[in-house]
């Protein structure tokens, strides 16, 4: 019986990853897109309650909606494919990286996360970088990875984070398992004055700095790695409650 597969991303409708990533995955089964109708980057898990969502059929097998990719793969799964589940949720390819703690922030990844909340085993891929992405390698991967979690499932409440290095395919090392890295968020915001003397500001645009932590999904694709980093739902500090018990509870 074939697989059915369903992509989608936080970039938008129009983006090369995403139709790339269609056209790759078409070898592993029926591929349906339900992506974005505009960039939706850095929305990070955002579902839309206060308004509702206009959904565009373009094909039999491609849809846009008008929020974001949570809203898209909610749709997907409860409405367009409620009665022919898919057996796997891909979001991207995104240009560029979500490692570390770049992912509570990623569009793309949350998209993963709300089909590992419905119960379908989920992928987000991302390929590392700013510009003059090759995305040959990046589909190498992305349907390697992918036919391994078609036959082999994941964990419950666990998806799988992908980070491809923008290089030419005889400079990738290979993949490594890696552990999700750590971020430094403390790049200055830009003030900047509008023509009516009005204030303005940007959030980001600098390079981040992170920790050199072995092992870390950003210190993978630095040294040329893919990294494969499984996600957990339950974000509980589960060393962390024993202490809060003892100094806590007895106040």
């Amino acid at each position: 019986m074939s697989k059915r597969i369903l992509i989608s991303n936080d970039d938008g409708i129009n983006s090369e990853g995403l139709h790339k990533l269609h056209e790759t995955l078409k070898k592993l089964g029926e591929v349906y897109i339900v992506a974005p109708d505009r960039d939706q980057s850095a929305v990070s898990h955002s579902l839309t309650l206060y308004r509702p969502l206009r959904l565009d059929k373009i094909s039999e097998f491609i849809y846009t909606v008008d929020g974001t990719p949570t809203d898209c793969v909610n749709l997907a799964i409860n409405g367009i494919l409620r009665d022919k589940k898919p057996d796997l949720v891909v979001a991207g390819i995104n240009k560029g990286e979500n490692v570390g703690d770049d992912i509570t922030y990623s569009g793309t990844v949350s998209a993963a996360m709300e089909g590992t909340l419905l119960g379908i085993p989920s992928i987000a891929l991302s390929l590392v970088g700013r510009s003059d992405f090759n995305f040959d390698y990046a589909l190498y991967h992305s349907e390697l990875i992918a036919k391994y979690v078609l036959e082999n499932k994941l964990p419950e409440d666990t998806l799988l984070n992908v980070n491809i290095p923008n290089l030419p395919g005889e400079q990738i090392k290979g993949i490594m398992i890696t552990r999700q890295g750590k971020r430094l968020y403390d790049e200055p915001i830009v003030e900047k004055v509008d023509p009516r003397g009005k204030k303005y500001y940007w959030i980001g645009g600098d390079e981040l700095g992170f920790l050199d932590i072995e092992g870390s999904d950003i210190m993978a694709v630095k040294e040329g790695y893919v990294s494969v980093t499984p996600i957990g739902l339950d974000l509980t500090n589960y060393g962390h409650i024993d202490k809060l018990r003892s100094d806590l509870l007895r106040k």
